[in-house]
């Protein structure tokens, strides 16, 4: 049950975050999942596990997963495009 709530997690993050980041019709499903899951473990990462979505869901891991996918699309765009929109 774990990895389903991961991916739907996950692709909700993605897909809020690349509307914030003005992506949204650059990407697809299956890549606002991907960004999504990434984020949610780089938050993880960064903040010390306070993202963790094993511990359950929260409102304070769904805004930490959804700040990660940010960063990460906002490093993706200053890699590929040499800016941050």
């Amino acid at each position: 049950m774990g990895i389903i709530i991961w991916l739907i997690v996950g692709g909700i993050c993605g897909w809020l975050a690349s509307i914030v980041m003005r992506t949204d019709g650059q990407q697809g499903i299956f890549l606002n999942i991907i960004v999504g899951i990434i984020g949610a473990a780089l938050a993880g990462f960064l903040l010390g596990g306070a993202a963790s979505l094993n511990n359950g869901l929260t409102i304070e891991s769904f805004l930490y997963s959804l700040l990660g996918a940010i960063v990460l699309l906002a490093i993706v765009n200053l890699v590929r495009r040499g800016r941050v929109r």
